[in-house]
Formats: structure tokens, sequence, C-alpha cells
């Protein structure tokens, strides 16, 4: 088992390379970069096509009297001088061919230097860790309610395969298959945030503004009173398929042999279910567990967020490729797309912790 972890972990290493590569190269590539989200706001604030804006001693942007460059590479640089646009590209790095930067930017996420954000002026570290709970709020509450829910949910289904709770709870699968969870957050809000309704639960933050101030029983349901909505709308879009998925893998295996083998020995139904069915039917859903909670954790929240105004990872994310802020883009990219794929490995190493009879050593990789 050491040396498929091994193999594994320097098998992250191309495999991250060349997801930076692919989305370094598309990104640059892409219209609207930094240097011409500048030059927009510059121009939109009334800035003269005749001034030359550079940059005083204390970092402020001063315009000063310049020539006109009629022929620019950046969209809305028309009239701008030359040599200010130029200083707009020693800014942000794109005075530099495109090899020479990504080299750069490798070297510096290898000595954990993540640079800063183009348009917020803070450290990307700092802007990740800030947003990072709510976003890990989302992500655990989500994932282990999906769960709770949806295996039993999903057992029972295959027991009672063909009976009225199968139809009936069928019917509830469909409608959480079918209805997306951010129209879903809309409605919660139109009834229980005091959108026509109920005015029960808060539209607002991670916590109340005097969270600090309560004590800990009272934080605690205070967390729990903010977090029930986002919650709740995030479970309904996403325990519909894995209650599916947990009920066709119970019934591929309670059609299997060795059942019609443990039922002729005299087991008892629950020993059949819950001592050899269980554990062979649960392999593909629990050992999915760490791919799931990165889904969700980094993909599945942007819509919730915007709807409760939960200030975390997907909005940063979203932000970013709005304004091209290239630091917070490749970096949280950089991050995320290292966790799943560490996520990955915890996934495979889940099936010998829940089967142990899977034997990676044996396999060629």
């Amino acid at each position: 088992m050491l040396a498929y972890i091994i193999r594994r972990l320097f098998l992250i290493v191309p495999t991250l390379l060349a997801i930076m590569v692919i989305n370094f190269v598309v990104i640059q590539l892409a219209p609207g970069g930094p240097v011409e989200q500048m030059i927009g706001q510059l121009t939109g604030q009334g800035v003269l096509a005749t001034e030359r804006i550079t940059r005083t001693g204390t970092g402020e942007l001063q315009a000063m009297p310049g020539a006109q460059d009629v022929s620019s590479k950046y969209r809305g640089a028309q009239g701008l001088d030359p040599e200010f646009v130029k200083e707009l590209e020693r800014l942000y790095g794109f005075d530099k061919p495109l090899h020479i930067r990504f080299v750069e930017m490798i070297g510096n996420y290898v000595m954990f230097d993540f640079g800063e954000s183009f348009f917020r002026d803070r450290k990307v570290v700092d802007l990740v860790i800030e947003k990072m709970p709510v976003s890990i709020s989302l992500g655990i509450w989500t994932t282990l309610l999906v769960y709770l829910i949806s295996i039993p949910l999903g057992v029972g289904k295959a027991v009672r395969d063909g009976s009225r709770f199968d139809i009936w709870t069928s019917v509830v699968v469909v409608i959480g298959t079918a209805i997306p969870g951010f129209l879903f957050a809309i409605m919660l809000v139109v009834v229980f945030a005091g959108g026509s309704y109920f005015d029960w639960f808060p539209l607002r933050g991670l916590v109340s503004e005097n969270w600090s101030e309560l004590g800990w029983p009272d934080r605690i349901a205070d967390y729990f009173w903010h977090m029930a909505l986002p919650i709740a709308a995030m479970v309904i879009g996403g325990f519909a398929g894995l209650t599916m998925l947990t009920k066709n893998s119970f019934l591929d295996q309670i059609n299997q042999q060795y059942v019609t083998t443990a039922r002729a020995k005299g087991l008892t139904e629950g020993r059949v279910l819950y001592g050899h069915v269980f554990r062979n039917a649960m392999l593909i859903v629990i050992a999915g567990f760490p791919s799931a909670f990165i889904s969700i954790l980094f993909t599945g929240a942007l819509l919730i967020e915007v709807i409760f105004s939960l200030d975390g990872l997907g909005l940063l994310g979203f932000e970013a490729a709005i304004n091209r802020d290239y630091p917070v883009m490749f970096a949280t990219l950089f991050f995320f797309s290292l966790l799943g794929l560490l996520m990955n490995l915890v996934g495979d190493l889940m099936y010998t912790v829940i089967d142990p009879r899977i034997d990676f050593e044996r396999r060629e990789v």
C-alpha cells in the first residue's frame, strides 16, 4: 500500500502541472485581461485621453500630460499614452513573455507565495482564509446531511423495491432532481426570510453582528440559525442522486448469488442485509465521500452564497473571474486542484478501509 501511495503522490505533480498549463493558456488568451480592466476603470472615471497616468511615490496613479496612442492592442486604450499602457503591463507582469510568467508563477507557488490580488490589494492567502469559514460550513453540513438522508432512504427503497414506500419516496426524489437548488433557495427566502410570508430566518451573513457578545450556547444557536436555509437549499439539490445510487447499488448486491446462499443458510434478513450486503453496496457510496465534499465545497455554492449574501469562496472565485483577477484565479485553482487530487487518493484508500480484500499493490498504475 505504501508503494501505491508514493506512486499516486508522484503522479499528482504532472497532473497538477497539466491543469495549470491548460488553464493558464486559456485564461491568458481570453479577452478582457487585468490591463484592459484597469484601462476601462480609468477611462470610465473621466481620465482625459491626452493625459498620461503614472504611479507616484505613494503608489497612487497620477495623470500627466502625454502623447496619444491611436493604435493599441488593448480595447479602450486608444488615445492613452503608450508609456502609461506599458507601465500597466509592468504593473501586472504582462511585460514578460507568456512562458516566463508561468514559470515564475509556479516557482512562487512552490515557495507558498501566492501573490496579491490585483483589485483588492490584499494577499490571496488572506482572502481565501477569510472566505473559508462560509464555504467549509456549507460543505461540511451539506455533505453530512446528504449522506445521512440518502443512505437510509436508499437502503429503504432497495429493501422495499416496488412498494408504496418506494413509489412515494421516488416522487420526492424526482422533485429534488427537478428543482434546482438556487430555485429552492429563492422559495425559502420568499417564505421564511421575510420575503412575503414569514420572517423567521436571517438573510445575510454567517452569524449576527453581536455574535462575539453572546455566550457559547447562543453563538451555536445563532450560527445554525443563519445556516439553516442555505444548507436546506443545498441538501434538496444533492440528496436525490446519492439516494438513487445507494438504492441501485443495494439492488445489485441483493440479487447476487452470495445473498441467496446466506438466506438459504437460515440467516436473518437483518444479518444478510447489514452483515453481507451493506459493506459491498456501500463501497462506492462511502468511498466517494471525499470527492463529494470537495465538489459541494468549491463548486456547488455560488448561487446559494449570492442569494443568502454569504461571502464565501464561490463568490470570491466568481468575482475574480469577472474582474480577471489572475492571482486569485490561479492561486485558488492551484490550491483546490491539489486538494481535489489528494482527496481522490483518500477516496481510493477508503476502498481498502471499507473492504480489506481490495489490494492496490497488485494493480498496475
